[in-house]
């Protein structure tokens, strides 16, 4: 992985056993989008989204019988959970004493300086982390009056208000983060506020929207403020199952040379010159080696004639041609092979791969 010489200097603190900022490497997390009150329905999502690299999971608290499920669900699975509270500190309070390994609240909607007070006497005999989530669609109406609308300086005055009651009371074991579902918004508060202060962020865009236009505003949200340096954990948001969410995070700090996880997988856009059905083939692949945790790169290309060159750094591929194709080792030939058996063979020497260690 590539060094980043611009990381931002943040302070540590830990959710469970995941460590967040200070050179941590960036943690991702998601959210369930099963009610927190089926308990059956949300240990298995939150199973499902560990599998997939998954480090933090943060469920939804709307009351009381959720909090209570929030309890069961924490005895029962293995990674740290989150619980996300909002209008009533109450809830909060429980979740802390149901084993919760940290808090989201939005300070603006919680209650107050007591509740606050409350909550944060419960965090820190439990020693948990709080992050203060200020949210676009959720600013107090004296910061609103004043700008007019949620702009980024708007956002950073929220959270420095919010940072300055928590410091006030003593407590400094926080996470901020900034969301809208404006892109350059997001980036510029996230800019902002990181010269205020040197707590660990994360990062977010907020209501992105559907596969494609939600992992278009994440990536480049996310990824250039990943590249400047600044973000600790990342939350990639999604209308969709929140196992995406977790691929797409994956796919990010991959892109950026941050983190590794699973096989990336190389494959050419297609033209008038590839002659196999290529998109099938693709699609076969990729699901059978996505369990897989190492990161081999492989390649499936659809010109036998250039795919081994253009591919050279894949550690294994196919290229295919009129009815038949090529499987390759670093840009090598090893053998021919026709087109039926292409999806196949590929699969088996990526595996075997794995399991020599490469």
């Amino acid at each position: 992985m590539a060094e980043n010489h611009n990381k931002r200097k943040s302070r540590q603190i830990f959710v469970g056993d995941i460590p967040i900022g200070n050179g941590a490497p960036v943690a991702v997390q998601s959210m369930t989008n099963t009610d927190t009150r089926d308990i059956s329905s949300t240990m298995d999502q939150v199973q499902q989204l560990h599998e997939a690299g998954c480090e933090i999971v943060r469920l939804a608290i709307p009351d009381e019988e959720a909090a209570n499920a929030f309890k069961v669900i924490k005895s029962r699975v293995s990674p740290p959970l989150i619980a996300d509270i909002h209008f009533d500190h109450r809830l909060a309070i429980a979740a802390i004493r149901g084993g919760a390994d940290g808090l989201r609240i939005n300070p603006g909607n919680i209650g107050g300086r007591k509740a606050i007070q409350k909550i944060i006497k419960e965090a820190r005999a439990g020693d948990i982390p709080i992050r203060i989530g200020v949210n676009a669609g959720s600013l107090q109406k004296e910061i609103l009056d004043r700008y007019g609308r949620p702009t980024p300086v708007a956002m950073v005055e929220s959270a420095l208000e919010h940072i300055r009651l928590f410091e006030e009371l003593g407590f400094e074991k926080i996470k901020i983060s900034l969301k809208s579902s404006n892109v350059l918004n997001t980036i510029s508060a996230y800019e902002l506020l990181s010269r205020e202060v040197d707590y660990p962020f994360h990062l977010g865009v907020t209501e992105a929207g559907t596969l494609i236009s939600g992992t278009v505003k994440n990536a480049i949200g996310i990824g250039i403020l990943l590249y400047k340096g600044i973000g600790d954990t990342i939350r990639v948001s999604l209308s969709r199952d929140p196992v995406e969410e977790v691929k797409v995070a994956y796919e990010i700090l991959r892109a950026l040379d941050l983190r590794h996880r699973g096989p990336e997988i190389i494959s050419c856009p297609t033209c008038g010159r590839c002659e196999i059905d290529l998109f099938n083939i693709v699609e076969r692949v990729e699901k059978e080696i996505q369990g897989i945790e190492s990161s081999p790169k492989v390649a499936i290309m659809g010109c036998v004639v250039n795919g081994p060159g253009e591919a050279r750094e894949a550690d294994i591929g196919i290229a295919g041609g009129r009815g038949q194709g090529v499987l390759f080792k670093k840009g090598e030939v090893v053998k021919k092979l026709p087109e039926k058996e292409l999806a196949e063979v590929l699969i088996k020497e990526v595996k075997k791969l794995v399991d020599q260690g490469a």
